[in-house]
């Protein structure tokens, strides 16, 4: 699976951006996606991700109220849309995929359970 990222880019603190996450070269089995973020001098952590079917969605903290993340499996793309960003959700972002598990529930937050990645597009929020 190649995963190609965009709509990253300058925003003020308060506003909004969506993401988007297109992937191509579909595995034999459905897979479940999610978006990672890795600031300066920082691990990457956990976003959010959604099963194969979008039945299932998991946010992690920084994403919880703010962040909506959503799938079209027919497209094969995920989109994140954030709203009231912040300065520290300035980092790059990364879409991944992981095949296999149950398609209805399976939404990994562990990095490690992914085995596609995305190059990342940036997010910078000025204050």
């Amino acid at each position: 699976v190649q995963l190609q990222a965009s709509g990253g880019g300058l925003v003020q603190a308060g506003g909004s951006l969506r993401l988007s996450c297109q992937a191509s070269g579909r595995p034999a089995s459905g897979y479940a996606m999610g978006w990672f973020r890795q600031a300066p001098r920082k691990e990457r952590e956990f976003v959010c991700a959604t099963s194969w079917y979008g039945t299932t969605t998991y946010y992690g903290e920084p994403a919880k109220g703010r962040f909506t993340m959503s799938r079209d499996t027919a497209e094969d793309t995920v989109d994140l849309q954030m709203n009231s960003l912040k300065p520290e959700d300035t980092a790059v972002y990364y879409c991944a995929a992981t095949e296999g598990g149950d398609y209805y529930t399976q939404a990994p937050a562990r990095r490690e359970e992914y085995k596609f990645w995305g190059h990342g597009t940036q997010v910078t929020v000025s204050s």
